[in-house]
């Protein structure tokens, strides 16, 4: 495979707040492209500028971890970080994909966030993620390190089809229990559930009941985007060979949406179906408050509870007014103190919002969190 070694003028992606999907502050891409060639990987989308074909050419940013060491270093830095994780988990290409063992960026990248003080939480498909369990560990103690595996299905034929280069889905299960085993928190990204593949209810069922007999903490499920251009392109073509009766249904739920995402009513429909299994094994959604909280002010937390509602209140097929309000409690980077004075002038901050953000504030959760969660 083409691997071409590039000189990076930044690596750290820092957010304007903690997201609170993954609850990391930024992150990084080591390796443009990858060697994983998932059929569905939105890396392949022109969007992302991935030079080369997709799935053989890998950039390879040999100067990251010295970039990183200085973007993070406390001692150049005018205001300090927000709280949350350092995400390790690239979007155009997979941190530990094979040429990692040859390069072992991310393994020195994990040697600077431990330096640093940082807590991280680490999203891969690949088993090679063993080989740092040292390093992680010892994050773990200081802080916390998080590990997540991503899926599709745990179906192995369909992960064989869908992943060609990944380690399959027994494999992955196998080291969230390694990590599990050395005390550290565990999560299942489901994502993409594959429609009409690997968003059934029987498939959905299986993922769940498989984080549950691996100890998982929390599952996080959603749909696949498929965007306009080469990603969608490339997926069909493997569509027209693999499951041909498939296209026309395809063809109904993605439509002129320049983002991506499907029709609405998939999502929701998706969205109830996960929320049930998930009810049937007692298994989170969303990472929960517990894993979090220590590492994040009080008012990125209300901003994160918040979306959090939001996001318990539309699987369940309701209006939310709490999404756009966490949104605007977030952007203006609030210190608590801040937040409780103005919360009242706060646009989108409601008195329906604005009770359960200063019930977070207060105590640092609410009782609308809690309900919803469970």
């Amino acid at each position: 495979m083409p691997v071409h070694e590039i000189n990076a003028k930044t690596i750290f992606r820092k957010s304007k707040r903690v997201d609170s999907w993954f609850l990391a502050f930024g992150g990084m891409n080591l390796y443009r492209g990858c060697m994983h060639n998932c059929t569905y990987c939105d890396g392949r989308a022109e969007q992302y500028r991935v030079q080369g074909e997709f799935g053989s050419d890998v950039d390879v940013k040999v100067n990251a971890p010295d970039i990183l060491k200085r973007e993070l270093d406390p001692a150049r830095r005018r205001k300090p970080f927000p709280g949350g994780f350092v995400l390790l988990g690239g979007g155009v290409g997979d941190v530990y994909q094979a040429v990692e063992s040859r390069y072992c960026l991310a393994r020195r990248v994990l040697e600077i966030v431990r330096d640093f003080g940082h807590a991280v939480h680490v999203l891969t498909k690949s088993a090679l993620l063993e080989r740092d369990f040292d390093i992680l560990s010892d994050i773990n103690q200081g802080k916390k390190a998080i590990i997540s595996m991503s899926f599709s299905t745990v179906d192995e034929a369909l992960s064989e089809k869908l992943e060609p280069g990944v380690p399959s889905p027994g494999r992955r299960l196998e080291v969230l229990r390694g990590a599990k085993a050395k005390g550290m928190a565990t999560g299942m990204y489901l994502m993409p559930l594959i429609p009409f593949l690997t968003d059934t209810p029987e498939q959905i069922d299986r993922s769940f009941r498989a984080a549950q007999d691996a100890g998982v903490d929390f599952v996080v499920a959603a749909g696949l985007t498929l965007k306009p251009g080469r990603q969608r392109e490339y997926f069909f073509k493997l569509l027209r060979d693999f499951a041909p009766e498939k296209l026309h249904d395809y063809h109904i739920i993605y439509r002129d949406n320049p983002y991506g995402g499907p029709e609405g009513d998939y999502q929701a429909t998706l969205g109830q179906l996960v929320r049930a299994v998930a009810q049937h094994y007692g298994m989170a959604l969303r990472m929960p408050r517990e894993h979090f909280e220590r590492y994040v002010t009080r008012a990125e937390l209300v901003s994160i509870l918040l979306e959090h509602i939001d996001y318990f209140s539309r699987i369940r097929g309701r209006t939310s007014p709490f999404g756009f309000a966490a949104h605007q409690i977030a952007q203006k980077g609030y210190s608590p103190e801040e937040l409780a004075l103005l919360l009242g002038s706060i646009n989108g901050v409601g008195p329906v919002v604005k009770k359960q953000a200063r019930e977070i504030l207060e105590t640092g959760t609410c009782r609308m969190y809690e309900r919803l969660r469970k």
